[in-house]
């Protein structure tokens, strides 16, 4: 049996989590997918999987097992791809995972273009808020925004973020313009749920317990806080890529610029690989210099 064909079968198993979407990935059948897990077990003389009647999980060397397959693939495609010239080798799938607000926003035309370098190259983007774990998930490159924590993944800077305090000229018409942190307490703050930023105004430290923020509105999407802002729903604060065109426009008007938190960055995320993909290291090289040390979001002020 072709040990190619139970390795890629074996690495969907685990990436989906179950034979029957595994086989829907492969365009195989469940039937058939099963036979290949256990030809791959009996010739390892290893059980790699545990199954039940709702999940598959894999078992300690199981998951040893994924983890050199992946590379063994990972291989195989740089191999074949280093006979062909940059251009034409750079093919197969790409798995992008990226925030929601940036992605809509901002990733069209970073892909459009990329693609037209590479044209034998296909993208699979997918946006979320939410953590993302890439390797266990089987995805190439994530985009984070934040102050990353230390992991053994590589992390590559291609942006600052940038952070403001703004509210609706109807709004601050209405209930004044605060000029120092503690005056937030008097306003309505618009709160996004997924991370409080506030904590990283500046300033904030020295005020310890005495900022409390009232907010009968939280969201888990900065475009919609941002939205809220604009028909006078109170004062949010969001990156600049969310709000610098309605800022531009004077939509909203930023305020308390003196407590802005110091820039974040947009970083690329990805697997510490010796030998690292082609399609990996085309993108990482492309999208390094696309957005620039000011990026355009940030002009139009």
């Amino acid at each position: 049996m072709d040990k190619l064909t139970t390795m890629k079968t074996f690495l969907a198993v685990v990436q989906e989590g179950s034979f029957s979407k595994a086989a829907d990935k492969l365009d195989i059948s469940p039937q058939l997918v099963s036979k290949y897990i256990s030809a791959l077990e009996d010739n390892l003389h290893t059980r790699l999987l545990h199954r039940t009647t709702r999940k598959v999980s894999v078992t300690e060397a199981g998951n040893q097992y994924y983890q050199r397959c992946q590379q063994v693939l990972v291989d195989i495609e740089d191999m074949e791809n280093s006979l062909n010239n940059l251009s034409e080798n750079v093919s197969g799938m790409l798995s992008i995972s990226a925030p929601m607000s940036f992605g809509t926003k901002h990733l069209a035309g970073l892909l459009v273009d990329f693609q037209k370098q590479y044209p034998n190259l296909k993208l699979d983007l997918r946006l979320t808020d939410q953590y993302v774990d890439i390797v266990e998930q089987g995805i190439d490159i994530a985009l984070r925004i934040g102050v990353l924590k230390n992991s053994t993944l590589i992390a590559k800077k291609i942006a600052p973020i940038h952070l403001a305090v703004f509210a609706s000229p109807d709004y601050l018409k209405h209930h004044g313009t605060p000029q120092t942190l503690l005056d937030l307490q008097s306003h309505n703050y618009l709160r996004y749920s997924l991370s409080e930023p506030t904590k990283r105004l500046f300033g904030v430290n020295e005020l310890k317990s005495e900022l409390k923020l009232e907010s009968n509105f939280v969201a888990n999407n900065g475009d919609l806080l941002l939205n809220t802002a604009i028909a006078g729903g109170g004062i949010a604060m969001q990156p600049t890529f969310i709000a610098g065109e309605a800022l531009a426009q004077g939509k909203v008007v930023r305020i308390l610029q003196d407590y802005e938190p110091d820039p974040m960055g947009l970083y690329m995320v990805y697997a510490n690989r010796q030998f690292l993909p082609s399609k990996v290291r085309a993108f990482v090289d492309f999208a390094s210099d696309f957005y620039g040390d000011t990026p355009y979001w940030d002009l139009g002020e």
